[in-house]
């Protein structure tokens, strides 16, 4: 078996002035959905808080999206247009008030079939796949202590 290509990712937990999280909805290519936060790999020569600006301007249409602390990073192994690629993503927080969220004017929705405001209470309550795993769990501390003093390892 090869090895994965390494893909470096930034993510965006999108928190709007009622504390809800912003997911995004995707189809797998098993033909399973999931919902996820706005994020996608790094351009060359970008490191990771551009790429998480730059990934809400395209996929959100927020321009000036100003950047909390980083609170998370994660690893997953997965397909990407069928090849193997190991994803590594750093998870940082914005507050983005839901009315400056502009979906129609996204100019990558790479593929998005749907954007959600989630409060935590449903969230928690949910039956569908969630990216990543126990984000309603960091959501809550976050709200609750602020961010950790070093990002969260996370699962899945």
């Amino acid at each position: 078996m090869s090895t994965p290509t390494l893909r470096p990712a930034a993510r965006v937990i999108t928190l709007d002035e009622h504390d809800r999280v912003l997911l995004l909805r995707y189809e797998d290519e098993a033909g399973g959905g999931f919902w996820a936060t706005p994020g996608g790999s790094l351009e060359p020569g970008e490191d990771y808080a551009r790429a998480a600006a730059r990934e809400v301007r395209e996929e959100l249409g927020v321009d000036d999206v100003v950047l909390g602390p980083q609170v998370a990073i994660r690893s997953s192994d997965h397909l990407v247009g069928g090849r193997p690629v190991r994803q590594v993503e750093r998870y940082y927080i914005a507050r983005i008030p839901a009315a400056q969220v502009r979906s129609q004017d996204a100019t990558q929705p790479d593929e998005i079939q749907g954007w959600c405001w989630w409060s935590l209470p449903e969230l928690s309550a949910s039956d569908q796949s969630v990216y990543p795993i126990g984000l309603g769990d960091l959501v809550a501390a976050y709200l609750t202590h602020g961010a950790p003093l070093r990002p969260l390892q996370l699962a899945g």
